[in-house]
C-alpha cells in the first residue's frame, strides 16, 4: 500500500529505524500472501520485529562480523572438544530472534493470541526482515526450522529434538543444521559416501566426512548417510539426526576447520570427519533424499527472502546516502541519472519481492492442503495438486533469480556510496559480500534451472501454472489493458518454449535450462505485478494509497512500476539511439522510487503502452 513519498533523507544511512515501516515492498507483499485473519494477527509482530531489526540486531550483526566464530578442536590436554567461541552479541540476537520474536517456534505451536501456529509466510516475512541484518545469521535461523519441517514429515524417535528446536526457551532452545555436501559429490548429492552402520541399540555410527556444514556446532543437525547394502545414488540415501553431544557426552566426530569465507561470517561452516557418530534414523532406510527436499523447499524459499533482505537493506542506504550527498550543486537524487538508477534498482526489487512472497503462499497452501488431507482423507486433492506443482515450480525460479539480482543490487548501492561504500565501516561491503552465497546456497543455477526442467516434465508444473497466470492477466481496469496485451504476447511466447523443450532432446532441454527460468520469472513476475496493480486501480481502493488526507484511495503507482518491469524484461530491444521523450523514469522517481501515490487520473493509458 503506498503512503509516501518516504523522506530518505531524515536517515544518515540504513540504521536506526524501523525496517518494516520503511519497506512498503515488503508489507504490501506480506499481506498479499497472507489471509486477512493471518496479518491482522501477524502485522503488528512484524512492525515490532522491524524496529528490532534496525535499532539493535543490525548494530550487533556489524560487530560480529569484525568478530566471527572461532573454532577450538582441541583443548589444552589435546582431547577434542569441537568448540565454536562466538562474540557475545550473537547470543543477544538469538534472545530477541528464538526467545522474544519466537521465529522458529511460531509455526509450529499456536503464539499468543492465536488458536494455530502462525503461517510460513509470516516465519518468511521475519526471515526477510533479519536479513536487513544479518544473512549469515539467517542461514541458522531457516535450517532451525527446516529441520523441524523434515522432523513433521517423518516417523522417528526425535521428539525431544523436535520440541527443543521449536522451542520459543532460549535456555532450552537448539539450532538445527543440514550436512549434505560431500567433497567428491558436491551437487551430485547421488555420490555421497558417508556410511551409516546400524548399532545394537537401535541407532547408527555414521563414518565419512561431510565439506561443507554450516552451523556445523547445531545440536540438532540433519545428515545423510548410506546404509550397508544400500543401492547407489539418491535412492540409496537414508536422513539422520546427528546431534553434536549424546547423554553430556560430545559425539563421536571431529571438527577438523573453518572455512575461510567471503562473507556470512557469523555463521560458522567447516569440514566434519564421522568417527563412528551417533545418529538417529529419520523415516525410513532409503527415505533421505525425499524428506531432505522438504526441508530444501523451505530453506530455498529463504534464499530468496534472504535475497530480498539484502535488496531492500542496500536501497535503504543508497537512498538515505542520495538524499543527503550532494554533488555539483544539489542533491545526487536530483540528479536525473542518479533518479533513474534508483528507481530501476526499485523495480527491480518489487518484481523480487513479489514474486518470492507469491512462492511463498503456495508453499504456505501446499503445506497446509498436506495437514487438511492429514486430518481429512477426502478432502480436494485437486487444490492440493495444483498447490503442490505451483510451489514446485515457482520455489526454484525464485531461489535462483533473486539470488542473481542481488548480487548486481548490492553492488550498485554499494557504487551510489562511492568510496565510502567499499570501506567495511559502512554495511554495503558486507551486504556484497553476503549475498554473494546466494547463488550458491541451497543449489547453484546450473542445478536449480535443471531442476525447473525436472518439475515441469515429471511432475508436469505447467499444467497448473499456465492457467494460473492466465488468471493473472484477466485485468479489470482499463488503464491496464495495453499492458495485460503484451504481457500476454510475452506469455504465449512462454508456452511455445515450453512446447518446444518438450519435445527436444534432454541435452538440448539443458542447454536452454537458464533461459527458461528466467523467462518463467519474467512473465510471471510481469503478471503478478499487473495484478497487484489491478488491485491498487479497484474502486474500493483496498489496495491502493491514502491520499493528502490520509484516505485510502486508488493508487496508479504499481501499475508504473509494471510497466517499467515490462520495459525492462519483456520489451524487445527497438533500438539502440536515443530518442525524444524516453526520461520516465526520472519523471516518475517520486511515485516509483519514493513510494508516492499516483492518481489514477493523472496517468495517461498511452504511458502504459509499448510505444511512448
Amino acid at each position: 500500500m503506498s503512503t509516501g513519498p518516504i523522506d530518505y533523507g531524515r536517515l544518515s544511512a540504513g540504521r536506526h529505524c524501523n525496517y518494516w515501516r520503511m519497506d512498503p515492498t515488503l508489507r504490501s507483499v506480506v499481506e498479499r500472501a497472507s489471509t486477512d485473519d493471518e496479518f491482522e494477527w501477524a502485522e503488528p509482530v512484524l512492525e515490532r520485529f522491524g524496529h528490532a531489526c534496525g535499532h539493535g540486531i543490525a548494530d550487533r550483526s556489524d560487530r560480529i562480523d569484525r568478530h566471527p566464530p572461532k573454532l577450538h578442536t582441541y583443548d589444552a590436554d589435546g582431547e577434542v572438544t569441537n568448540e565454536v567461541e562466538y562474540h557475545p552479541d550473537q547470543r543477544e540476537n538469538e534472545r530477541v530472534v528464538y526467545e522474544e520474536f519466537r521465529l522458529t517456534h511460531d509455526p509450529f505451536h499456536p503464539p499468543p493470541g492465536r488458536d494455530d501456529p502462525a503461517s510460513f509466510t509470516h516465519a518468511l516475512a521475519m526471515q526477510a526482515l533479519l536479513s536487513y541484518c544479518d544473512v549469515g545469521f539467517t542461514c541458522p535461523a531457516s535450517m532451525t526450522t527446516g529441520a523441524a519441517i523434515a522432523l513433521e514429515a517423518a516417523d522417528h524417535d526425535c521428539d525431544e529434538f523436535f520440541d527443543r528446536l521449536t522451542s520459543a526457551d532460549l535456555d532450552e532452545h537448539i539450532e538445527g543444521a543440514m550436512f549434505l555436501t560431500e567433497k567428491q559429490g558436491g551437487s551430485d548429492v547421488g555420490a555421497n559416501e558417508v556410511r551409516a552402520d546400524p548399532a545394537d541399540d537401535g541407532t547408527y555410527r555414521l563414518f565419512g566426512e561431510k565439506w561443507f556444514c554450516s552451523n556445523i556446532d547445531a545440536q540438532g543437525a540433519l545428515a545423510l548417510a548410506r546404509t550397508p547394502d544400500a543401492p547407489e545414488g539418491t535412492a540409496g540415501l537414508s536422513l539422520f539426526l546427528v546431534p553434536r553431544e549424546v547423554d553430556g557426552e560430545l559425539n563421536d566426530s571431529l571438527f577438523r576447520r573453518l572455512k575461510d569465507k567471503l562473507g556470512t561470517l557469523s555463521v560458522p561452516t567447516g569440514e566434519i570427519e564421522f568417527r563412528g557418530a551417533t545418529g538417529y534414523l529419520i523415516g525410513e532406510e532409503g527415505d533421505g533424499f525425499r524428506l531432505m527436499a522438504e526441508m530444501m523447499n523451505y530453506e530455498r524459499l529463504t534464499n530468496a527472502t534472504g535475497a530480498l533482505g539484502v535488496m531492500g537493506r542496500a536501497l535503504l542506504e543508497a537512498k538515505a546516502h542520495a538524499a543527503n550527498r550532494e554533488a555539483f550543486g544539489k542533491r545526487l537524487d536530483d540528479h536525473a541519472l542518479m533518479r533513474r538508477d534508483l528507481a530501476e534498482l526499485t523495480v527491480e526489487y518489487e518484481g523480487a519481492a513479489t514474486f518470492s512472497f507469491e512462492a511463498a503462499r503456495w508453499y504456505n497452501e501446499y503445506k497446509r492442503a498436506g495437514d487438511e488431507a492429514t486430518e481429512n482423507p477426502a478432502a480436494d486433492g485437486e487444490d492440493t495438486d495444483r498447490a503442490f506443482k505451483l510451489m514446485r515450480v515457482l520455489v526454484p525460479v525464485a531461489k535462483y533469480r533473486t539470488a542473481r539480482d542481488s548480487v548486481g543490487v548490492a553492488s550498485y548501492c554499494m557504487e551510489v556510496l562511492g568510496g565510502n561504500g567499499y570501506v567495511r565501516e559502512h554495511t554495503t561491503p558486507r551486504l556484497l559480500r553476503d549475498t554473494q552465497v546466494l547463488p550458491i546456497w541451497e543449489g547453484s543455477s546450473n542445478v536449480i534451472s535443471l531442476d525447473v526442467l525436472r518439475v515441469l516434465e515429471r511432475e508436469r508444473a505447467h499444467e497448473a501454472l499456465i492457467p494460473y497466470v492466465s488468471d493473472l492477466l484477466a485485468v479489470d481496469d482499463g488503464l491496464l489493458a495495453g499492458l495485460a496485451d503484451e504481457i500476454g504476447e510475452s506469455f504465449e511466447t512462454l508456452q511455445a518454449s515450453l512446447g518446444t523443450l518438450a519435445a527436444e532432446d534432454t541435452e538440448y532441454a539443458q542447454y536452454h535450462a537458464k533461459e527458461l527460468a528466467n523467462l518463467i520469472y519474467d512473465v510471471t513476475t510481469a503478471a503478478l505485478l499487473l495484478n497487484r496493480a489491478d488491485d491498487a486501480l479497484a474502486d474500493d481502493g483496498a489496495a491502493g494509497g491514502t491520499d493528502g488526507d490520509g484516505v485510502t484511495a486508488p493508487d496508479a503507482r504499481l501499475a508504473l512500476v509494471t510497466e517499467a518491469f515490462v520495459d525492462e524484461h519483456l520489451r524487445e530491444d527497438r533500438s539502440r539511439g536515443i530518442t525524444s521523450g524516453s526520461t520516465g523514469l526520472d519523471d516518475r522517481f517520486d511515485a516509483i522510487a519514493r513510494y508516492a501515490r499516483v492518481d489514477p487520473d493523472s496517468v495517461p493509458e498511452a504511458v502504459l503502452g509499448a510505444e511512448e
